[in-house]
């Protein structure tokens, strides 16, 4: 085991005092004072915090004691490496514990969470105090606690290592939920949490049962799960490199003691071959509540061993220790739902890719924030996306380039046999933009669709991983709701050079449309449910919109229309509206189009949850049809669409004579 030089070297400094630990505790105590941490008092104020959780039964009957009061040689970490595995107890951390045994694997992120040469039971300079790391937003801050640990009837009734002597998991237990506030706020959790917290790595979530994708680019639908590359993808080296757990959400049959959103932590991949030949590929599965629940072929006594020769069966079945069990990958696959992948990381701090195998060793990350009224735009849905921290990310050469968006804050613990809520996680994602150079037409560019995306998840973390070719590229994140506010941190890791940097000023507005002569015609509608409510062009029913023609007969060069749609509803029932802009064929008629056969030439999409939205562009002089739409059909309102165009001085004289050079055309003439 990695971790068993950190342990032989607390163990050997602490053995030959703890043979004299008793009889020297008194003295201790009369020349140390024993360290009380007073921001985590040992009383109920630390293990609850709104009695939500079944822990509200213990309410009255927890004390705390110190290790030394609990076992005549208290140790850090046992001498059997097997025994320092955690062992989970009445409190529902599954998530955390699985991140802890990612600790046992790697030596560097053991001493990073728990710095080496801290005074031990029997030390002269041992106190009851215990020092622990842990990556919070970007950086690693210090907990410290006292060892006074919650216990019932004289025993640890949280979670404890596999040998009862051994406290390195109820420290680290206690100092994350001091880090969390309480040990009721660990009630419930998602793993991938745990292993970034332990380690700063990042992880993503891979559901086993065919979920979509949510790493693309349409907006209009908020994933809760993210599903990757399948598990058959990663080598052996990457799968025993990695952090890997699985959990189910509901119970199984083979696995009847499951009951709804456990966590297990992936210990072993091995492939074997049977008398017949056949390969194998097994996975040895460790259960945190250290008992051995799978009734599957492979369980102890299961049919799957007698296909193998009974020596190698025999080694396999050695190797499974208290609360583990062996499984092969189909039965994986059927028994679990997600599994969660911690990305490697080296002493240096580098990530190992997951997809390619390569180690991303340049690395960025910027905070920032979204603001109500100023920075929270929204998703593409509202014209206030454009409001959104925007971000320049230059990649120097072609290469693999990792983007983690990651907002600030945690759920709060969901009620008894309820399931895991999100009340203070926003829901998010980020969009990438290829872009030739810097300066550029903003609002065209995000009205265009994304190069790359991760749609809106209700997830601490969101994880783009992909391959750029060099250049400039705009980066976006945001919350799914306009004015939602938060804190995030944006992350980047590639195996080529990069730099990232915020956009500090935006470019300057479209020109308006000042020079010249122009004329403004405003045409009256409504859709009607039944009727003209078609909605958006995701839907069949397009084409029932109402249809308002556009002449554009002079064109000086550069913008020369303005359409400009306004949605008569009170502000606090607007629906989502945009536009198209479709070209007549020559000969043709704008009543005949087929809309769902035609690409429109100018279009003001996603609908925007606004009183009004607008296009200034470019069109060539002909026959033009201005569809309006809400996003969903069959939603009624009236509208108001206003064309502003550029004519020729000699057009105007009509209009001169009247004194003016504005039209009103009333409803009429609005097409069907």
């Amino acid at each position: 085991m990695h971790f068993f030089a950190l342990s032989t070297q607390l163990t050997r400094r602490s053995e030959a005092a703890l043979v004299a630990m008793e009889m020297e505790m008194e003295t201790e105590t009369e020349h140390h004072a024993m360290f009380v941490d007073p921001d985590f008092p040992a009383d109920d104020s630390s293990v609850f915090c709104d009695y939500t959780t079944p822990l509200s039964k213990l309410l009255g009957d927890v004390t705390w004691l110190r290790p030394q009061d609990i076992c005549k040689q208290p140790q850090l970490f046992p001498d059997d490496p097997v025994k320092a595995h955690p062992k989970q107890g009445i409190l529902g951390d599954c998530w955390l514990l699985c991140a802890c045994s990612m600790l046992l694997k790697n030596q560097h992120l053991l001493n990073k969470v728990f710095p080496p040469e801290q005074p031990l039971w029997g030390d002269c300079a041992y106190h009851g105090e215990f020092r622990f790391r842990f990556w919070r937003n970007g950086d690693w801050i210090e907990v410290r606690v006292d060892d006074r640990l919650p216990c019932i009837n004289d025993t640890l009734c949280f979670s404890r290592c596999q040998s009862p002597r051994a406290f390195w998991v109820a420290l680290l237990e206690k100092a994350y939920a001091k880090l969390h506030g309480s040990y009721e706020r660990l009630w419930a959790g998602q793993v991938c949490e745990a292993v970034v917290d332990l380690s700063g790595t990042i992880a993503v979530r891979w559901s086993l049962k065919g979920a979509e994708s949510s790493q693309q680019s349409n907006d209009t639908q908020i994933q809760h799960t993210t599903n990757g590359t399948s598990l058959s993808q990663l080598s052996l080296e990457l799968k025993e490199r990695c952090a890997i757990s699985c959990c189910v959400h509901s119970a199984s049959m083979g696995v009847p003691e499951l009951g709804q959103f456990h966590a297990m932590s992936v210990v072993e991949w091995t492939n074997v071959t049977t008398t017949t030949g056949e390969q194998v590929e097994l996975i040895r599965i460790r259960n945190p509540w250290g008992r051995r629940s799978w009734a599957g072929v492979w369980r102890k006594s299961g049919s799957g061993w007698a296909s193998l020769e009974a020596s190698c069966a025999q080694a396999l079945l050695r190797r499974t220790a208290e609360g583990e069990f062996w499984m092969d990958v189909t039965e994986f696959q059927q028994e679990f739902d997600e599994v969660t992948v911690g990305y490697p990381i080296s002493v240096a701090g580098h990530l190992q890719s997951i997809y390619t195998g390569s180690f991303l060793t340049h690395s960025h990350q910027i905070g920032g924030r979204w603001v109500k009224g100023h920075s929270a735009g929204g998703c593409r849905n509202n014209s206030t996306f454009i409001s959104n921290p925007k971000f320049w990310l230059k990649v120097c050469e072609r290469g693999e380039v990792l983007l983690s968006l990651l907002q600030y804050g945690r759920p709060e613990p969901p009620a008894e046999g309820g399931t895991q809520q999100h009340p203070h996680l926003q829901a998010i994602a980020i969009h990438v933009w290829k872009v030739e150079k810097k300066h550029f037409n903003l609002v065209r560019t995000l009205n265009k669709p994304s190069l790359v995306s991760h749609t809106h998840a209700y997830d601490r973390e969101v994880v783009v991983d992909t391959h750029l070719n060099p250049g400039f590229y705009l980066l976006v994140p945001s919350t799914f709701l306009q004015g939602a506010e938060g804190r995030f941190l944006l992350r980047v890791h590639s195996s080529c050079s990069t730099s990232l940097s915020v956009m500090k000023s935006t470019p300057p507005p479209l020109q308006h449309c000042s020079e010249g002569e122009w004329e403004t015609v405003s045409s009256h509608g409504s859709w009607s449910v039944g009727f003209t409510a078609g909605g958006s062009r995701n839907f069949t029913t397009h084409g029932h919109n109402p249809r308002i023609p556009l002449t554009v007969t002079y064109d000086p060069g550069g913008n020369n229309v303005r359409v400009t749609l306004h949605q008569n509803r009170p502000e606090n029932a607007l629906h989502a509206i945009g536009f198209h802009i479709y070209k007549v064929p020559a000969g043709g008629s704008g009543s005949l189009l087929t809309p769902g056969s035609m690409c429109p030439v100018v279009s003001c999409v996603p609908h925007a949850h606004s009183q009004e939205v607008s296009v200034f562009c470019h069109l060539h002089p002909g026959e033009y049809v201005v569809i309006p739409s809400t996003y969903q059909p069959d939603l009624s309102a009236h509208f108001t669409l206003t064309l502003l165009r550029r004519i020729h001085r000699k057009a105007m004289q009509s209009e001169e004579l009247l004194g003016h050079a504005v039209q009103e055309v009333s409803c009429i003439s609005v097409m069907r």
